[in-house]
């Protein structure tokens, strides 16, 4: 006999991945549940990220260039890349399994292309759909370039962009001054993306979790999942509020049981993995970010609109309404470790004076989060062992790029089957 009930699904992580998920299997008709440990959607890697969304930047990191880079800048505070020389089994493994992707990276840069485009028309129906106000600004990405070699690297790239359906055009310096006047510097050459466009994860991300609860949703924050035990019949999760009480007392454990689980949990994906038998290779791979306030009239004149990506400082921007401005990089192979490093902040204060001089970055609001990166750089869009058990995780630098096309997936993979009764 075939059930008729909605299947009951667990969703764990309330960043932009679990939202997205919860959404898309909600307007499937299931009963969804999400649990996660903070009081509020998107309060970890969701909080404050560069703000693009950006097919454009779909290139993976597997590359011999990008190996050199990571030993030259080890020893380098301020360096976009930069690893703890100290060893782990943890770190070993994926970057062993990152070199073993190198062979794979022109097909997974298509992919991820092909994906982030879907992803944006997704996105934006949702956005329009709901009513969402997430400072979107659609005028483009321009990734600039100071050497005629990193111009020409950038062009190779612009070919497999294409593969993947994704047209961005070569601009000379008189147009990337045309584009973006407020930018300042000498640079080579550039290229212009004009169909990506950028908005403020974290609004977006808290505006479709009150969408999920017009929906039915059951937002269960401020709960952290302590276990998760799948067998033949079920999902058995247990919980636990992480909610202070007057007395001082520890809640009780609460344990439910569920059709099915899709586990969104970024860098914890890895240990939630594990306990329903499953190798997710996650690793948390932290970035920077700063949001200067542009508090007065000349501020807000002379920082920029268009988003950019400086390809040689590795930095990317975004304009998140008139009176913030998004900068954001590096990359820093550390463990789970969101301590904010002076001299990590300090370059990305530096390269905004340098080519917004007359913006003030006297209020510079810092900010650290840990990418949920797989080896390969591809996210894990897939079935456990355990067929009650899913995975939409790891999408590392892209989550905000490519969430609403993988949460489309894993809600078609899902649904797909009806549960025996």
């Amino acid at each position: 006999m075939i059930s008729t009930k909605p299947s009951h699904v667990a969703v764990i992580g309330a960043g932009i991945t679990g939202i997205t998920t919860a959404y898309n299997l909600a307007k499937r008709g299931c009963r969804v549940t999400v649990f996660d440990r903070h009081p509020y959607a998107a309060m970890e890697t969701s909080f404050a990220n560069g703000g693009q969304l950006s097919a454009s930047n779909a290139e993976v990191w597997n590359s011999w260039a990008t190996v050199l880079k990571g030993m030259k800048w080890m020893f380098t505070p301020g360096a976009p890349l930069l690893v703890n020389p100290t060893p782990s089994w943890h770190k070993l493994s994926w970057m062993a399994e990152f070199i073993a992707a190198i062979p794979k990276y022109e097909e997974n840069t298509v992919t991820t292309a092909r994906l982030a485009v879907e992803a944006r028309a997704h996105l934006t129906r949702i956005a329009r759909d709901e009513g969402i106000d997430f400072d979107c600004e659609t005028r483009g990405i321009l990734h600039f370039y100071h050497t005629r070699a990193d111009f020409e690297a950038a062009a190779r790239v612009s070919q497999l962009l294409a593969r993947g359906g994704l047209e961005r055009r070569a601009v000379t310096l008189g147009e990337i001054r045309a584009i973006e006047p407020a930018l300042k510097g000498a640079f080579y050459g550039g290229f212009y993306t004009p169909s990506d466009f950028t908005g403020d994860i974290h609004k977006f991300t808290n505006g479709l979790a009150r969408a999920c609860e017009r929906l039915g949703v059951a937002m269960r924050l401020a709960t952290e999942v302590t276990g998760l035990v799948p067998t033949d019949l079920a999902v058995r999760i247990s919980s636990r509020s992480v909610e202070p009480t007057l007395d001082g007392a520890a809640e009780p454990e609460r344990i439910e049981s569920f059709d099915q689980v899709v586990v969104c949990g970024g860098v914890m994906s890895r240990s939630i993995g594990r306990q329903a038998g499953d190798r997710v290779n996650v690793y948390p791979v932290k970035g920077y970010s700063i949001t200067v306030n542009l508090i007065d009239a000349a501020d807000r004149e002379a920082a920029p609109w268009t988003s950019l990506l400086d390809d040689r400082a590795k930095i990317v921007t975004s304009r998140l309404g008139a009176d913030r401005f998004r900068v954001a990089g590096t990359a820093e192979f550390n463990g789970v470790n969101k301590d904010i490093r002076a001299e990590r902040i300090g370059p990305l204060i530096a390269w905004c004076r340098a080519h917004f001089p007359g913006m003030s970055t006297r209020q510079v609001v810092p900010w650290a989060g840990l990418r949920p990166m797989m080896p390969d750089m591809m996210p894990r869009v897939m079935r456990g062992r355990n067929p009650r058990v899913f995975y939409n995780t790891g999408h590392g630098h892209l989550g905000w790029t490519l969430s609403a096309a993988t949460a489309d997936a894993i809600g078609a993979l899902a649904t797909q089957r009806a549960n025996a009764a």
